[in-house]
């Protein structure tokens, strides 16, 4: 999971080479949207044919604690119709518009360790809200992974207008995605996290695509290469579909805790990724900035057991 996500930053910018950012996210969203429902209806037609869910049978159970991940049988009430609506257009579509349009502008650096960031707003924004108390240690998580982030993008070398605008747009996007995973935790003490995941993407992806019909007309088709539909391939079902699934499982088995430890890898497989595919230089001023956003947020996740919906 981590070495997917980490990789996905520069696999996805190398891209836009030839495919425009928001054409290039639009394709990755239909196509991971519909595997996902997909996966959800076939799960759930394997789980109506399982004869006794208490059965004494244990391949038969553990298939089928395997298979809640994915669906569970639970109505979807009209207002979980409502939340999964505003979950979509926010945590997908509008998260993703920025997300991408963000990476555009910035380097993969930058945008790895704003996103690894999440965390720190989900606990600001929950205590904003009043859902969960901020102790110390997550004052001082809050403003070390402040500082680091400024840093990195505040006092970064060859700081452009257009690099600017682009780490506001992917601090936008951090701010969609915390908001989502606040708003997504009462459907998934009912629903399967994967079940959420697709119907709010699904939902996303149907607002999303007009959005991005202007990008998508533009494109020249027949010059795009066999590489970068690969790309492509590997960013929607690799990078959403199985890498979710992976963390999903983790959290299950281990807790979220202990998998959320995995994620603060992300920069650094990102940083040495752009590096070597990308030639993004890694000055003193990033290793400074990613030790202290990634040190703030562990410290924000000290005796946090939560779950944290990951960023794709």
């Amino acid at each position: 999971m981590t070495v997917i996500w980490g990789t996905n930053y520069a696999l996805v910018k190398s891209a836009f080479q030839e495919l425009d950012p928001q054409a290039f996210n639009a394709l990755r969203l239909i196509e991971a949207s519909a595997v996902m429902v997909a996966t959800n209806l076939i799960v759930r037609r394997f789980l109506s044919r399982v004869p006794d869910r208490g059965s004494s049978s244990t391949p038969l159970r553990a298939s089928a604690e395997i298979a809640s991940i994915f669906h569970t049988p639970a109505p979807v009430t009209r207002a979980d119709w409502i939340r999964l609506a505003w979950l979509g257009i926010i945590g997908h579509c509008l998260y993703q518009y920025l997300f991408v349009g963000g990476l555009a502008k910035t380097s993969v650096a930058n945008g790895a360790l704003l996103v690894s960031s999440t965390p720190v707003v989900i606990t600001l924004l929950s205590w904003l809200s009043g859902k969960e108390r901020v102790g110390a240690w997550h004052w001082a998580g809050t403003m070390l992974s402040l500082a680091g982030i400024y840093i990195v993008v505040g006092r970064g070398a060859h700081v452009t207008a257009a690099s600017v605008r682009g780490d506001a747009m992917l601090i936008g996007a951090v701010v969609c995605w915390a908001l989502y995973t606040i708003g997504a935790r009462p459907l998934m003490v009912r629903h399967s996290p994967v079940g959420v995941t697709a119907l709010s993407m699904l939902i996303g992806t149907l607002v999303y695509v007009p959005i991005a019909a202007p990008a998508l007309g533009r494109v020249a088709w027949s010059a795009v290469s066999v590489v970068t539909w690969l790309k492509l391939v590997y960013s929607s079902l690799f990078a959403i579909c199985i890498a979710y699934t992976i963390w999903y499982a983790a959290v299950r088995e281990i807790g979220s805790a202990r998998t959320s430890v995995y994620s603060n890898l992300l920069p650094i497989v990102a940083m040495i990724t752009a590096y070597v595919w990308l030639r993004e230089p890694i000055g003193p001023a990033k290793v400074v900035g990613a030790a202290a956003v990634l040190a703030g947020v562990a410290l924000t996740r000290m005796g946090q057991q939560r779950l944290q919906i990951p960023a794709e």
